[in-house]
């Protein structure tokens, strides 16, 4: 119990603030949000002088006593050391909201014994990490802020590894505005850096690997977000935390406060990139001019589409592990998106709403019944709207379809297009290396007969679009070049979703 009271307090201490309008600074406001920020504390804890509040001008100082704090909790087999209070400025505004000021740092060392009872050493150092931000007590949350950091380091030893990380700084930025949704809900965004990032790792039985990025840059956001709501949703997780089963009233209680959450959002996308990225091993070295993840959640949410992407440009390789010979298939960039469409939320959602709380067999049916409503008539789409990869030997751009059933392996249907830039160029390398490397003579043949298939565009590239039916039958630009698989007694007769067979076209590359 003690335990779930001192985590609910990190999330709820500063919702805690109130909607004070700015008034005078003195004491007894001191003391009120002292108290304020306390109450939900054990008796012990909250007498233990970790926190204090001070009149500091026009704003209150909140001094945090981490060593108190941590002498209180008294984990067992953790010794930190080096830990020193931390000042937040609380200024109340004519709004209701506080805006919050920082300008720490830290510096501790300590080990901690794991499961199997074995002594990791740390070390875990910011030079400086200085803040601006706005606080809004109704939402439990940040409305906007600007926080940055410098030269942070940190090191984990242990007998299985060592690990050593350091970033020479760090800046955030948080902004929300009201949504156009209305509702009480708000669009979030968020963006930031991290700079000069070295990261080595090594252990006893593999050599070191060092990582380095000369930045590493991310931007996220999310609309039409039920920030009061999720905060309801967060308060009621900590205050049951503790429980293995929840009661029925508490079950019943949990599905009314997610089913005012939802739409969770309308849409939400997050981007990150390194850039300069190096890895070196022992075995050589690689990396890459920039390398990154995306991906994106959006649509109403009866159609909600999720999409997926990485991407890789100036990709270079260094290693003997590689012949020289082989370096001109080494991709040069790649760039990969795929999509899941048409996912109904709604229908979800409406779903898990009948499943029993606090039940626990019978909840996790339900549960799974709620999924299976995620895709209608059971019916899963992946798009792959782009991947292509480049290289000084091939340039290949595939898009395609792949559709297929939850509840069985086999009815699938996939529609795709594959085009290939100087595919001569690609045929005779392999032909070359089939001369000192008999097992790519087979290659070379496979690739002589995909040529034999390919239609030409007109950009010069070779095209072939593929169509693989549900019953097995596969075409390549309407040519059928296998027939449907023999009858199979336990295949699903419904063949209402299946693409047509023999389609001389390309697939829809809208995901």
């Amino acid at each position: 119990m003690r335990l779930k009271l001192v985590t609910t307090t990190s999330l709820v201490a500063l919702s805690l603030f109130g909607a004070a309008k700015a008034a005078e600074v003195n004491q007894d406001g001191a003391n009120k949000l002292r108290d304020s920020l306390t109450k939900v504390l054990p008796d012990d804890f909250a007498k233990s002088g970790f926190l204090t509040v001070n009149p500091a001008g026009n704003r209150y100082e909140v001094i945090y006593d981490f060593a108190k704090l941590l002498s209180k909790l008294n984990p067992t087999g953790v010794v930190v050391n080096g830990l020193a209070p931390w000042s937040v400025f609380a200024t109340p505004l004519d709004s209701g909201l506080w805006n919050l000021e920082g300008n720490n740092n830290l510096n501790i060392s300590g080990n901690f014994k794991g499961p199997d009872d074995k002594k990791t050493e740390f070390t875990y150092s910011i030079a400086s990490m200085v803040y601006n931000a706005v606080f809004d007590p109704a939402i439990a949350y940040l409305r906007s802020g600007d926080f940055k950091a410098s030269d942070i380091r940190l090191t984990s030893k242990s007998d299985i590894d060592q690990v050593e990380a350091s970033f020479a700084g760090m800046n955030y930025r948080l902004d929300s505005t009201d949504s156009a949704s209305g509702s009480g809900r708000l669009d979030f965004k968020a963006s930031g850096s991290l700079s000069a990032l070295s990261e080595t790792v090594t252990s006893p039985q593999t050599p070191p690997v060092t990582i380095k990025a000369d930045s590493i840059d991310f931007n996220a956001g999310v609309a039409s977000l039920p920030a009061k709501e999720i905060r309801n949703i967060v308060f009621f997780i900590l205050d049951h935390v503790d429980e293995k089963e929840l009661s029925k009233e508490d079950g019943d209680k949990l599905k009314l406060i997610l089913k005012a959450s939802f739409p969770l959002f309308s849409s939400v996308n997050e981007t990150i990139t390194a850039n300069n990225l190096t890895i070196a091993t022992a075995a050589g070295s690689g990396g890459a001019k920039s390398f990154g993840y995306n991906f994106s959640i959006d649509g109403p949410s009866d159609t909600v589409r999720f999409a997926f992407g990485m991407n890789a440009q100036d990709v270079m390789l260094d290693s003997p592990v590689v012949p020289a010979a082989y370096h001109g298939f080494l991709p040069k960039s790649l760039d990969m998106q795929f999509a899941v469409p048409d996912m109904n939320f709604a229908a979800f959602s409406d779903e898990f709403m009948k499943v029993d709380l606090s039940s626990g067999a019978n909840s996790e049916e339900s549960g799974k019944q709620a999924v299976e409503k995620l895709f209608p008539d059971g019916v899963v789409v992946v798009n792959l709207p782009k991947f292509t990869a480049v290289a000084d030997l091939y340039d290949i751009d595939v898009t395609g379809r792949l559709q297929g059933r939850i509840d069985t392996q086999k009815d699938y249907s996939v529609e795709a297009s594959v085009l290939a830039r100087d595919l001569d160029k690609s045929i005779a390398a392999v032909q070359e290396l089939a001369k000192s490397d008999p097992n790519l003579q087979q290659v070379s043949f496979g690739m002589m007969m995909a040529k034999g298939f390919a239609k030409t565009d007109p950009d010069g590239r070779s095209r072939w679009d593929i169509s693989v039916a549900a019953d097995g039958s596969v075409a390549i630009n309407g040519q059928q070049i296998k027939g449907p698989d023999a009858d199979d007694p336990e295949q699903n007769d419904d063949q209402g979703q299946e693409p047509d067979q023999g389609q001389d076209q390309a697939p829809s590359q809208q995901p």
